[in-house]
């Protein structure tokens, strides 16, 4: 059964991020694809709910365990415009994702491939799948946009 392509998936991340502007948080989105399906699709909101815990991604994988039922998302794919954090990406390890597909590396706090590889850590008990530079050019684009407007 075919599903979501992985560039429509970081589209409706994208579309996400730009909502975080309404309430000027960093734009950054995240979607959770599980059998081919959208179950979870949030964006920060660190700054609209004073939660430092609040980034797109731990959002997104919060909802998709509701939705399942359960914490365990085998099967799903995690999808964010920019490279999650180590908390993010702890948080991708420990629901037990599949794939991590995301948009900017972020080499500043990526924890999928630029400072760290949490998915591919052989150390830990579960590994997933990084797929990355997907849509990169428009994910960067909104993230520089961002913070050239705050200088």
């Amino acid at each position: 059964m075919p599903g979501i392509s992985d560039d429509d998936a970081m589209a409706i991340a994208l579309d996400e991020a730009r909502a975080a502007l309404e309430h000027d948080d960093v734009p950054i989105g995240a979607v959770v694809v599980h059998d081919g399906k959208v179950i979870a699709q949030r964006h920060n909101e660190r700054e609209l709910t004073g939660d430092p815990t609040a980034h797109a991604e731990v959002l997104a994988l919060r909802d998709a365990a509701a939705v399942l039922g359960e914490w365990r998302l085998t099967g799903a794919t995690l999808y964010a415009t920019l490279e999650p954090c180590p908390m993010c990406a702890g948080a991708a390890f420990q629901s037990r994702v599949d794939r991590v597909v995301f948009g900017a590396p972020d080499p500043a706090a990526g924890a999928c491939a630029s400072l760290y590889n949490i998915g591919a850590d052989a150390r830990l008990d579960h590994e997933f799948e990084v797929e990355w530079r997907v849509r990169e050019e428009e994910c960067a684009e909104l993230l520089t946009s961002f913070f050239e407007e705050r200088r």
